[in-house]
């Protein structure tokens, strides 16, 4: 019987183990969120870690698991973001907002999740659009194409002409954020804290449904064509069509990302989604490990704890006595962090959990006859 062809497993010990580690996660969220105050950095990065996360494994699903190089994940969460903030900014605030395009055409707003999916279909739309031509170049080319693609977006959502739509070069603001998932009495009192929680949820159900389409028949024909196109497309696979989906689907839950980090900067100007932006996004992907969804979760968090707030203190003069720690001054924390980041790809050629799993963590490894491991 074939890789495609195998029946599904029953969850083993692991497994459940594993979903019993995420919930508990989930609940410690939500408890710490009503005890510490929310002006933590904990809750910053649990945000920003979340909306990473997400973005990272929608990467990962194209290079990791489908072997598909490309570089325009910030222009597909720069649509997501500004589709998100042009249909959920209230009507009542967008005269202040689209001040030089008296209010703009857009005159109706929709829920905060409606706006989410639309964002994802938006950038899913666009890459459908891209891929028709970029999808035939391969590699490096493919690379470039939709790094490119994301300049050209980045740059066209600033023209003025689409400023009635955009806002051109201005910002977008007053639209819902996290904040407004928090449960408030009568008096406009919090009563119960959902602003990270909710994030994490968002961000932990679309992940999970980028897990089903892995496992699923389809994900493994993805595998099939990144290990051998050749050998994929002689079983059937149809490489241009698989390939093309791939790439929809992955925009997608990148405009999704892009709607959530709207909604965690409050605000959204196409100049902020830069090409420095996707590296950080590969960058996760390929700490965390290329082709391990759990991997790329991990070093989301991991990243943005680094980066926005346990390396913060060397951006800072520290006395000690009358001695004052040479080096320590702004920009010094960047040196710092992209030392540690040589240092992990160094030691971990393959990332931090390369091409394994959570589940994978709490499985005996059994001798084999030849003196292997396996699962």
């Amino acid at each position: 019987m074939s890789e495609l062809q195998q029946p599904r497993k029953k969850p083993d010990r692991a497994s459940i183990l594993s979903v019993i580690i995420i919930a508990a996660v989930y609940i410690a969220v939500f408890i710490a969120e009503q005890i510490i105050p929310p002006t933590s950095m904990l809750f910053t990065v649990l945000k920003k870690g979340a909306t990473y996360a997400l973005v990272a494994v929608s990467m990962n699903l194209l290079n990791g698991f489908t072997g598909i190089f490309s570089l325009g994940q910030a222009g597909f969460m720069l649509i997501g973001a500004y589709v998100y903030g042009i249909f959920t900014i209230p009507v009542s605030a967008r005269m202040d907002v689209y001040q030089y395009y008296s209010g703009g055409i857009v005159q109706f707003t929709v829920p905060v999740f409606v706006a989410m999916i639309l964002a994802g279909l938006a950038a899913a739309l666009f890459a459908f659009l891209i891929g028709l031509p970029v999808l035939r170049l391969k590699s490096d080319y493919l690379a470039i194409a939709t790094l490119g693609f994301a300049e050209i977006i980045r740059a066209l959502f600033q023209w003025d002409k689409l400023g009635p739509v955009t806002n051109g070069s201005n910002m977008l603001r007053l639209f819902p954020n996290f904040n407004d998932f928090n449960i408030r009495s009568a008096s406009g009192e919090v009563t119960v804290y959902l602003s990270t929680l909710v994030p994490m949820l968002i961000s932990g159900f679309c992940i999970a449904l980028i897990v089903l389409l892995i496992r699923s028949t389809y994900g493994r024909a993805l595998r099939a064509i990144k290990d051998d196109e050749i050998a994929a497309e002689a079983m059937g696979i149809r490489l241009a069509s698989h390939k093309r989906t791939a790439f929809c689907v992955s925009s997608f839950f990148a405009g999704v990302g892009g709607a959530m980090l709207a909604m965690y900067q409050n605000t959204v100007q196409a100049k902020s989604f830069t090409t420095a932006m996707t590296y950080e996004i590969l960058l996760i992907v390929v700490i965390g490990g290329i082709g391990s969804v759990t991997g790329s979760c991990l070093s989301s968090f991991l990243f943005v704890a680094c980066s926005e707030w346990w390396l913060r203190f060397l951006d800072q003069k520290q006395v000690i006595g009358n001695f004052e720690v040479p080096l320590l001054r702004n920009g010094f924390r960047l040196v710092v962090f992209s030392i540690i980041i040589m240092i992990v790809v160094l030691f971990f050629r393959r990332g931090i959990m390369g091409t394994k799993e959570l589940p994978d963590l709490f499985r005996r490894r059994r001798k084999t006859p030849n003196g292997g491991e396996s699962a």
